[in-house]
């Protein structure tokens, strides 16, 4: 099999290039999962990464005599970065937090967010322009796109900054989140979602005013 490798040039530029592929993925992946804090994640993926680099990596790095086989290499080494921030991109573990600041005073937008399954905590401040609202919010980071496009479609003037954390403690945020909910609507449409939300609230309210009367009679 090695001799094939060796003997045919072709060949060898594409096993350079896949093993390359595969042991930069691993060592991109190892990389951001010991950044994330997954420490057992990152070690199972350093053993892969040294498997590869023991067994495959050796072959390659001795057959970089020739000009297209360093180019195969330096190609491979690219490729697996991107593949490798692309499947953590997909995995999206962890939560981030996005920070909200509205001066919209028509639209409840803490409770509209609230409705649609994100953990949110605000307050209000004041800016240049007068009173702001202040909204901390908590979304799985596979929801995170989903929920800034969700806010500028509720408020295109809104100032939005968001940020991974590494470790999160106490509080009710995380057991608070409704994954199907943030899963089951699009933004172009969060304003019929809402609209269908508030409804069917205020008949389970007027539901319950009904059965507390009856009670009482």
């Amino acid at each position: 099999m090695l001799q094939m490798i060796n003997e045919n040039p072709m060949l060898m530029i594409l096993v350079i290039f896949i093993i390359n592929i595969i042991y930069v993925t691993f060592l991109t992946m190892r990389t951001i999962m010991t950044l994330k804090g997954y420490r057992f994640v990152a070690a199972a993926f350093s053993i892969l990464e040294t498997f590869v680099y023991v067994i495959g990596l050796g072959l390659v790095l001795d057959n970089l005599d020739r000009p297209q086989n360093i180019v195969a290499y330096a190609l491979g080494f690219g490729v697996g970065i991107l593949v490798g921030t692309k499947i953590e991109e997909q995995l999206a573990l962890g939560y981030t937090v996005v920070n909200v600041t509205t001066g919209k005073k028509d639209i409840d937008l803490p409770n509209d967010l609230r409705n649609l399954g994100y953990g949110v905590t605000h307050g209000h401040q004041y800016g240049r322009d007068g009173q702001r609202t202040v909204m901390q919010i908590l979304s799985p980071r596979k929801y995170e796109r989903k929920l800034m496009e969700t806010i500028r479609e509720l408020d295109d003037k809104a100032f939005i900054i968001s940020y991974e954390p590494k470790n999160i403690h106490g509080g009710f945020w995380t057991k608070g989140l409704s994954r199907r909910r943030m899963k089951n609507y699009e933004p172009e449409n969060v304003e019929e979602v809402l609209e269908e939300i508030y409804e069917l609230q205020e008949q389970d309210d007027a539901n319950g005013a009904t059965e507390a009367t009856k009670e009482k009679i």
